[in-house]
């Protein structure tokens, strides 16, 4: 990560433009704020990736506040053609705007303007240049850290882009934001607890999206007061216990037949399948941060 970061921070004295990559479910813990640093003073467009795993509203109320902040901003899925058709639009302004300033300084003809890409692993980077190439000119995965050294594409004559790894910071400000980052698969799933991580991811959504959660695992409102209740009565009330996500774990268990010999829940397999729900958006479209 450290020369990852030296590479990119020599490499930005070469580009007119940063494009950096969000994911739309939680703008501010992709966001690398190394990368937010290191890019003052350049040109910025912000991309909203995933967006239509996420929630409308939410999205548009962080457009409004990236803008506020003196950046572009566009929310995009980067698989379907009208969202490129947007960063095209917005790259070609950005590049007209470049040479008209080129144009002032006495520099004639016209030069592509070069823009550096960054997000952070996973956040959809190559899936989005090869749906600006119209091919799959790069290597993708669907987990982290899948490109490996800097490389420059060329999109147009107009667009020259500079690729670069995806890089996590070594210390998060709070742990929030470690949790966000994991549950949209940003680490690796081998160094967390998966179970935690979907009592944690379930207490969020029964606070943001209760009907649809409980809708996704044919949960009644009854079926979840009854549960929570029975496990209050078992358990006691300990102090800082959130019965309500244990409730619907075990409820998600018993519904999906995540059930060990003996007919105990299977903790495990129940919170693999939480999060794969949230994660390919069939809980439906959540937002896990407001700006």
């Amino acid at each position: 990560m450290t020369r990852a970061k030296r590479k990119i921070e020599a490499d930005l004295k070469l580009v007119d433009l940063v494009i950096e990559l969000l994911d739309a479910r939680a703008p501010s813990a992709t966001q690398n704020p190394d990368i937010r640093r290191l890019s003052k003073g350049k040109q910025r467009l912000i991309l909203l990736n995933k967006s239509d795993l996420a929630d409308e509203a939410v999205t548009a109320a962080w457009i409004s506040h990236f803008r506020d902040e003196g950046a572009s901003c566009i929310a995009l899925d980067s698989r379907k053609r009208d969202s490129i058709d947007q960063i095209r639009k917005a790259t070609e302004s950005l590049a007209k705007a470049k040479r008209e300033r080129d144009m002032k300084r006495g520099i004639s003809g016209p030069r592509p303007i070069k823009a550096m890409i960054c997000g952070i692993p996973n956040v959809g980077k190559s899936t989005f240049i090869n749906s600006m190439l119209g091919k799959a000119s790069t290597r993708t995965g669907n987990r982290p850290g899948v490109t490996k050294g800097n490389q420059w594409i060329n999109i147009n004559n107009e667009l020259l882009l500079l690729d670069t790894p995806g890089v996590l910071w070594p210390r998060f400000d709070d742990a929030k934001t470690a949790e966000s980052l994991a549950e949209i698969g940003a680490i690796n799933d081998d160094v967390i607890n998966l179970e935690d991580l979907s009592v944690q991811l379930l207490d969020l959504l029964l606070c943001l999206y209760p009907a649809q959660l409980l809708d996704r695992f044919q949960i009644t409102e009854e079926e979840f007061q009854q549960k929570k209740a029975q496990l209050e009565e078992e358990q006691g009330a300990v102090l800082g216990v959130k019965y309500g996500p244990l409730a619907v774990l075990d409820l998600v268990a018993a519904k999906r037949g995540a059930i060990k010999k003996g007919g105990q829940p299977d903790y495990a397999r129940a919170s693999r399948i939480v999060i794969d729900d949230f994660r390919s958006g069939r809980i439906g479209r959540i937002s896990l941060e407001r700006p």
